[in-house]
């Protein structure tokens, strides 16, 4: 008999679980990161908030996984600054799209 692994929360199979103590503590470490590194990490920061709005995502019955890097975010966020530049700013029109598609490949289902 297969086992049924749906999650569940006051009877709903949608729902996101973050508190906002944990949303404020690392908006405010992602915003401390960026400063002190003067936007070198601010990649990292990203990652890092994505993962924590992600990871608590239950859609039905099924969690989300973030498993982007932010390593993997600089070398993109370096690629869309020069195709900024070169467009005259232009491409940067894309660059939340590219963001979200970015978000999205790597996001997968538990």
């Amino acid at each position: 008999m297969e086992q049924n692994n749906i999650e569940t929360r006051n009877g709903k199979t949608s729902f996101f679980d973050g508190g906002l103590s944990q949303y404020i503590g690392w908006t405010i470490l992602g915003a401390l990161v960026t400063v002190f590194t003067a936007g070198i990490c601010y990649p990292w920061a990203l990652c890092m908030i994505y993962g924590w709005k992600i990871n608590h995502t239950v859609i039905d019955g099924k969690r989300l996984r973030f498993q982007g890097s932010a390593v993997s975010l600089f070398g993109n966020w370096i690629k869309w600054l020069l195709l900024s530049i070169i467009t005259l700013g232009i491409y940067s029109f894309w660059v939340f799209i590219k963001l979200e598609d970015w978000k999205v490949r790597n996001t997968t289902i538990r």
